[in-house]
Formats: structure tokens, sequence, C-alpha cells
């Protein structure tokens, strides 16, 4: 048999975990219920299992052609990711295994869990392949936690005993893909993502008279403006950045001039260089407003994710892998990274490796059209768990059998 049939024979068992998944999804960087159920699916198997100190995060290592009496020795390792945690949303797509609440897995981590599972079995089926060892990183906390740190921190890079030569996590898509295609690129692959707070301190007096007081709603409506201005006069358009105003709150009443104005804007960045230059930037531009209108302010800009990039050698063993398992026209090159941002980006910076996207869009749904990942109506297609589970499993063996 091969690894697709191995693959293909654990289908029934995955849907059903899968679908286990979707019906108690957790947040954040705690997830008792999700914690219990993996484990629980990988009980049995020869893994060396220990769990997080700062969060529920499960780090398995399978000791690759070594029976089970010899102690163990460090020797070459990889990585496969899944990350476990769902999203504060209401979710409405009639699903017969549908979440219930305000909670809801809408970015297809359950889908990555469950196919981290399989790789689990598959793999442990035929540890006696493998050239080395295999770390299974399953994370809580993506969803803007940054658990991926977390678990870095808690040394799961190193957990096998020597740290893992390469990095691999997949990523289901409600949507933009065709279902059962793999999608990466070379290089940047998602954007860094940042956060800007600024606060306006003025003081407040009667609209009437706004001589007498110190408006602060003018200049930071002026700082939105500007902030646009800077993306398209301090960057390159083909090194791009975005910064996008997402809450603006100021005031109480028509006639009434506040004390202060506050917003906040996400900020997405392609390299390096442009992100560090961005968070200055930003602040410098809100500073000097201010200053100009004879204002106060706290312009503060954070850091949540930095550029996910991914290493060119191993997009191409990717690529090789996916072919040699599905056929070509199974595999695609992304022209251009996405927009969204990834903590991922903590283990590449530390790794070679590769963040990759799996389409599962469901048969009857246009992937051009259909809801995206982080809809209430986003949908996967879980006839695709055995696929992508081979992948990560395919993937792992050959890149420890590369010399």
């Amino acid at each position: 048999m091969t690894v697709i049939d191995d693959a293909r024979a654990l289908q029934d068992d995955l849907v059903q975990l899968r679908r286990t998944l979707h019906r108690r999804p957790e947040i954040g960087l705690d997830l008792p219920l999700t914690q219990e159920t993996v484990l629980a699916a990988l009980e049995g198997l020869p893994l060396e299992i220990s769990t997080g100190t700062t969060s529920t995060s499960i780090t398995g290592v399978l000791r690759g052609g070594q029976s089970s009496e010899r102690q163990p020795q460090p020797g070459r390792a990889v990585l496969l990711r899944g990350d476990m945690d769902a999203l504060p949303v209401h979710e409405t797509t009639g699903l017969d295994y549908a979440a219930d609440g305000e909670t809801m897995h809408a970015c297809g981590h359950d889908l990555h869990t469950t196919m981290l599972v399989g790789a689990a079995r598959l793999l442990c089926a035929h540890r006696d392949q493998l050239a080395g060892d295999v770390v299974f990183m399953f994370q809580p906390g993506e969803e803007g936690y940054d658990g991926a740190q977390h678990m870095v921190d808690d040394g799961v890079l190193d957990a096998s005993g020597a740290r893992v030569e390469a990095a691999l996590a997949l990523h289901v898509t409600s949507a933009f893909l065709p279902a059962g295609v793999f999608a990466t690129r070379r290089g940047p692959i998602m954007s860094a993502a940042d956060v800007l707070r600024v606060t306006v301190r003025g003081a407040g007096g009667h609209g009437s008279a706004p001589h007498r007081a110190k408006d602060p709603i003018p200049a930071a409506c002026e700082m939105v403006t500007a902030l646009q201005t800077l993306v398209t006069r301090r960057f390159d358009v083909f090194d791009p950045v975005v910064v996008t105003i997402g809450a603006f709150h100021a005031g109480t009443a028509h006639n009434v001039i506040p004390d202060e104005a506050t917003f906040e804007a996400t900020v997405r960045s392609f390299s390096v260089e442009s992100h560090a230059r961005v968070l200055a930037e930003t602040v410098r531009v809100c500073e000097g407003i201010a200053a100009a209108h004879g204002l106060d302010v706290d312009a503060v800009a954070s850091e949540l994710y930095p550029v996910t990039v991914n290493d060119g050698d191993e997009v191409a063993a990717f690529g090789d892998t996916v072919r040699e398992l599905h056929g070509p026209e199974r595999f695609v090159e992304m022209p251009n990274p996405l927009t969204g941002s990834e903590d991922f980006s903590r283990v590449l910076d530390a790794v070679p490796g590769t963040m990759a996207f799996l389409g599962t869009c469901l048969p009857d749904r246009d992937p051009a059209t259909a809801p995206y990942n982080h809809s209430p109506e986003a949908a996967f297609d879980d006839r695709l768990l055995a696929d992508g589970a081979a992948v990560y499993a395919e993937w792992a063996r050959q890149r420890l059998a590369a010399r």
C-alpha cells in the first residue's frame, strides 16, 4: 500500500475527529477540551508527548528508525505544525455538526489539527522508514495570541534533542483556491501584522467656540489621511504596506468638543525592511501632526507577527512531494503573497520551511465567490483530510531522506 492508500483508510476516522473538534471550538491559549480530544486521538502511538507550560499546547516526538527498547539519541528532525484554536464568530453554515454559541472554527484549524493527527498515525505506522525524528506541533492561540512564540519559548524546535532542520504548516481555505489544490510561493507568503494605537489629547469645550478649546478631532482626522499618503509616498509600490484604520472614537454629543480622540489601525508589510520602517514612520507622522496642532499624542506601533517567509529550496521540495503524491495539476506557485498574517512566521524566522495552502472549497460553491476564512458562513470540505495528512507525512519522510 502507498501512503495515499494508508491515508484514505483513515479518512472516516479523520472526518469524525474533525467534526468533534468543530462542534467544540475554543479560543486563545487555553483549549482544555481540544487538548483532551487530541491527546485521546494520539493515545497508543509511539510518541513522546509533552504539554505546554504557558498554554494547552501538545508536542509529540516520533523517533524514526529506532525500536522502543533503544535510548533515543539526538539526530536529524523535521517539524509539522497544526494550529488548534477557533474564533469569536457565531456560525451560520447550517451544517449538522455546526458549533453552538458565539465561537466557531471559521478558519479551518479543526482540519489542520485533524490532518496532523492523521500524519502522526501514518508516520508511526512506518517509523522504520524514517531517517530521523518528526516533531508534531499542536499549537493553540494562533488567532492573535502568538501561540507559536509560546511553543518556541517552551522548546518545540528542540523537542527531539536537536534543532529541527525544516518545518511545514498547511492552511486550508474555504475560498480562493479550487478544492484539492495545494499552493505556496518562495519568499514572503504572508504579511507582517502590526497595530497602531493613537490617542490625541486636547482640551474640551463648547462646539460653538472651538477657539477656546483644543479640538483633537481635526488633528486625528488629518493623521488618518496622512497615514494613507505615507503608504504611497514613503514606500516602494513593489514592496507594499497596507494601513487600515479600523476603529475611530471621539466625542459624546454634536456640540461638545471632547478632550481626546482615539483610533486604531492594522498595519501590514511584506519585507523585513518595510516592517521595521513602517512601525517608526507611522508614529512619526502622528507625532508631527499633533505638534503642528499644539496637541499631545500617544502613538504606539506594536508588532504582532513578522513577515512569513518561505525558503526557496523548501518550497521546491514541498512542490515535489505534492506532485508525486497527487499529480502536477494539484500544485501551483502563487504569484503574490496574501495580506493575512501568521504566527508560523516565528518558526520560519528560526528554521527554513514552508507555509502552504490547501483549497477545501465545498463542491457546490465557487472558490471565487465562496465565503472566505473567518466568515460565519465559511465551510470546508473535509473529504480532503486524507490528502492533507498524506502530504504532511510524505513530506516529512522525504525531507528526512534527503541529504
